[in-house]
């Protein structure tokens, strides 16, 4: 501010802001370090309060132990474990305290008497001792080593129970020693972030506010040992009624089965573990979320168990629940009214399902129908002029249904003549010759082969010809001399086969072929 090229006038204004600025610092220091003092009081009133308090707590439970062994015993014992646990960490925080105000003594006389000069108090003494580099000195690693192991033995004497669940939470927050990050989004140490470079009397007001935390704790604990926490746990405010089908679908005109019973969502009841249909499952506001497939179409069971800590000993509650899948509708069944047909001679392929039930819980049968190798998948061969399919099932409560449907039966279709793969071929004569007559099944699904034994062929001014077989015999050929260009060949009176089916072709069309 004072360099650079500046006339010797505008050096010296600039140097009596710099002193103004300092001496506002000065001043508003002093007010914040006598506030820092004052809260320390402040802490230190209440702490003195919640000694006398948890002490009385304390002794309250150890009466009731003596009254009530069976109910107030453990946590009395608990309560043994805990009470020198706080003393001696808050012993230890008081230590701190003393080696960072040893260099200040307390005013002798004076509105202040007895106190420390808290203006007074406005460096750090405590940067040498606990800090060493980028890191922390023994000194430092002993204090945060202090917290960890208060917080770990707390922890320990508690235990799993989740009835102090709450107070854990709570715990952890207050004397977690983990990195902090600023809000320049730069991580610090738990030491250099809370007392690195800070005033002395704003080091010793934090302690006695960690002192007053540990002060909270004990008497949450107490109170949780006692039972004082229980009142809102269980009052009804925090109960819901909650139906409980016995499953969670049904037929048409099946009986609708349930209980209604009452029932806690509570965030402080977690249980140890949670495991639905054999996996864990995570809590989320007292309740267990759990995600799985449906599964198959059919009645399906949910089962499982919550497993809670009482008492350092685990308590199981069985879950159970029943559901059931029903095929999910993706598109609309649309339906010929006179193509209720399957074909005579032909493996006719038949899906068979009954809504709401499972694949492997559902039979059909009919006279000529057998298995395809898979659930609800059946091969059928009729014969006859009808035939009807039964189909079984059996619902989720054990009874069955049962329902029949009738389909015409139909022999196959004509083929179609064709020459040289073609219903009109042209070419030259000597492609004829040597050309197939064959019959095929066009537009049939079915894999149905044909084999021609017999057809006529006829040639513009010459005789029909009668020939064996699916090619021209000698007679064919010699009448086909004789035809000219643009005469056309005609083939008919086609008889045929079907290979490996017991029903002869009938009404097998021509073809023809146009000499070029």
């Amino acid at each position: 501010m004072a360099g650079g090229k500046l006339t010797p006038r505008q050096k010296m204004i600039n140097l009596m802001y710099l002193v103004f600025i300092a001496m506002l610092a000065l001043n508003m220091s002093k007010e914040v370090l006598s506030a820092f003092g004052l809260m320390n009081e402040k802490f230190q009133s209440v702490n003195a309060f919640s000694k006398d308090y948890n002490e009385s707590l304390y002794m309250q439970l150890e009466s009731k132990a003596e009254e009530n062994k069976a109910q107030f015993g453990v946590p009395y014992e608990k309560a043994k474990q805990i009470k020198p646990i706080i003393e001696n960490f808050y012993k230890f925080i008081e230590s701190v305290k003393t080696e960072v105000t040893s260099k200040f003594e307390v005013e002798e006389d004076g509105p202040n008497k007895g106190k420390l000069p808290y203006e007074a108090m406005d460096k750090s003494t405590i940067d040498e001792d606990w800090f060493e580099g980028d890191g922390y000195s023994p000194r430092g690693k002993e204090i945060v080593g202090a917290i960890d192991k208060f917080r770990a033995d707390i922890k320990a004497a508690i235990g799993n129970d989740v009835k102090y669940k709450f107070i854990m939470d709570d715990l952890e927050k207050r004397f977690s020693t983990v990195d902090v990050t600023n809000g320049e989004g730069i991580k610090s140490k738990y030491l250099d972030y809370n007392f690195k470079g800070f005033p002395a009397i704003a080091t010793v007001a934090k302690l006695t506010a960690m002192q007053n935390d540990v002060k909270k704790t004990e008497q949450d604990l107490y109170n949780a040992l006692i039972g004082n926490t229980n009142a809102q746990a269980a009052s009804m405010k925090n109960y819901k009624a909650i139906v409980v089908m016995d499953k969670n679908a049904y037929f048409q005109g099946e009986q609708v089965t349930g209980r209604v019973v009452l029932g806690r969502y509570d965030e402080s009841t977690v249980p140890q573990s949670v495991v639905v249909n054999g996996a864990s499952t995570s809590i989320e506001n007292g309740q267990a979320i759990f995600k799985m497939g449906a599964g198959s179409v059919g009645e399906k069971d949910i089962t499982g168990k919550f497993t809670f800590i009482e008492d350092g000993k685990p308590v199981p509650i069985a879950i159970e629940g029943k559901y059931v899948v029903v095929p999910k509708p993706n598109q609309a069944i649309v339906s010929a009214d006179k193509m209720n047909l399957v074909y005579r001679g032909v493996d006719n392929p038949i899906s068979v399902s009954i809504p709401g039930i499972s694949a492997d819980k559902v039979t059909a049968s009919a006279p000529g129908m057998r298995s395809a190798g898979k659930p609800g998948a059946y091969i059928l061969r009729p014969s006859g002029t009808s035939v009807t399919i039964t189909v079984t099932g059996k619902l989720p409560d054990g009874k069955p249904v049962t329902s029949s449907q009738n389909f015409r039966v139909k022999g196959l279709p004509a083929p179609t003549g064709k020459i040289r793969g073609e219903v009109s071929a042209k070419g030259p004569k000597s492609s004829l010759e040597i050309s197939t007559v064959t019959a095929e099944m066009v537009e049939f699904d079915f894999p149905v082969q044909v084999r021609v034994k017999q057809f006529n062929i006829k040639v513009p001014g010459s005789p029909t010809v009668v020939v064996s077989g699916n090619k021209l015999n000698s007679s064919a050929i010699s009448a086909l001399k004789k035809a000219s260009r643009g005469d056309v060949v005609t083939i008919s009176e086609i008889k045929a086969e079907f290979i490996g089916i017991d029903q002869q072709p009938r009404n097998i069309s021509p073809c023809t072929f146009e000499v070029q």
